[in-house]
């Protein structure tokens, strides 16, 4: 059994849909056992409060030095054991250090079609308002491995969502949670759990 550590900052509904799906069944040879957070009052907090599971505050704001926020990261980690860690919606890039340290073991879900809308300043709404501005008519989610290169690791699973007439970023992020993200973040953590990622 895997121990998988969810890293948060904000909502955490991603991190739902992984609760969901441990919860169900979905997700077999793992388990949840720790939320780190880089913000004390990311509701994700109160997420895994609720469902019995083990929380950590890291603020990246109070380290200067970016290393040393990976380094206490890296402890952490190392205290529970971590096989695997989920960014769901983290807002902190993690250094090359860290990287290294859990080299193939980090999966990060982003709300575009890689490579499309990605990289360095596209996170959140940014990415769906981009989409909308670029005029595409399919847009979507990807899951892939995190390495140096912002969204730049191997792509694990994509799904596609359409764009509709009238959308907004508002409505097209919801969309593609709900229709993408939530479906192939569960996914790709169950296939990471049962050995079928090489």
């Amino acid at each position: 059994m895997l121990n998988i550590a969810v890293f948060v900052s904000g909502g955490g509904t991603n991190l739902q849909a992984l609760i969901d799906a441990a919860e169900s069944g979905r997700i077999t040879n793992g388990r949840i056992t720790l939320v780190l957070a880089s913000n004390d009052k990311a509701y994700a907090l109160e997420r895994a409060k609720k469902h019995g599971i083990e929380s950590v505050v890291v603020a990246r704001r109070t380290f200067s030095d970016p290393k040393d926020f990976d380094r206490r990261i890296l402890e952490v980690l190392e205290e529970h054991c971590i096989d695997l860690v989920v960014l769901a919606g983290f807002m902190s890039i993690l250094g090359e250090e860290f990287i290294r340290r859990y080299r193939d073991r980090i999966i990060n879900v982003h709300p575009s079609l890689i490579p499309s809308f990605c990289g360095s300043g596209f996170y959140g709404l940014k990415v769906h308002q981009a989409a909308l501005d670029y005029g595409v008519k399919v847009t979507g989610a990807t899951v892939h491995f995190v390495n140096e290169i912002p969204d730049g690791g191997r792509i694990i699973l994509q799904k596609a969502v359409y764009i509709e007439d009238g959308d907004t970023p508002e409505t097209l992020q919801k969309r593609v949670m709900e229709q993408a993200e939530w479906k192939i973040l569960p996914e790709a953590v169950n296939m990471f759990c049962n050995g079928l990622l090489k």
